[in-house]
């Protein structure tokens, strides 16, 4: 049985790590993150070598490929495989991005997220990349709170003195687009 235990740390650090792990677009939980941060602290002091779990894998723009997904496709009548390896996709012994990928048994521009299947080690079945991506945003935009939702309510900002109206009315000619483009109306100025 695993105990956890609550740790407190200060609420900029956490808001720090969040935003870290939002612009690296990783799919790394908060809870990760802070292991893998102690395990590296821990050797460090101890003068070792990282002991903790290390995930390997690819990352592609917002989704994390762990070691040991399979990515397929289908072309020109046969399945095509290739394998997350460390942190590199192999295709036919040469790392390749998921792009190059899609595109190296094909004699057309494809689109990698509509093209390939994924299969991650915990995935039973195989998924479409672009399912896999939305599933993914939908989960974060439930996750991570708008910013208007977190601030601080403010008071009224001081009401600003108004100037008196324009004349909406132009003068006849002041719309001719030769007019407009040489001259200035010190209207444009106010």
């Amino acid at each position: 049985m695993l105990t956890r235990v609550t740790v407190e740390i200060p609420e900029a650090l956490l808001f720090e790590l969040l935003e870290y792990l939002k612009t690296r677009r990783d799919q790394c939980s908060v809870d990760r993150a802070a292991n893998e941060a102690l395990y590296s602290w821990l050797s460090a002091q101890n003068g070792k070598a990282p002991t903790g779990p290390v995930m390997r894998g690819y990352q592609w723009k917002m989704l994390f490929l762990p070691e040991g997904t399979c990515l397929r496709s289908w072309s020109y009548g046969e399945h095509n495989y290739a394998r997350v390896v460390g942190d590199e996709i192999i295709h036919e012994g040469r790392a390749v991005t998921p792009n190059q990928f899609a595109r190296s048994f094909a004699r057309t521009e494809r689109n990698a997220w509509h093209d390939l299947y994924i299969r991650r080690p915990e995935d039973k079945n195989w998924q479409l990349a672009s399912v896999i991506r939305t599933q993914l945003l939908a989960e974060r935009a439930q996750r991570i709170p708008t910013a208007a939702s977190t601030e601080m309510p403010t008071a009224a900002p001081p009401a600003v003195p108004s100037s008196p109206p324009r004349c909406k009315d132009p003068m006849p000619g002041w719309d001719l687009p030769e007019r407009r483009k040489y001259r200035i109306r010190l209207e444009d100025f106010e």
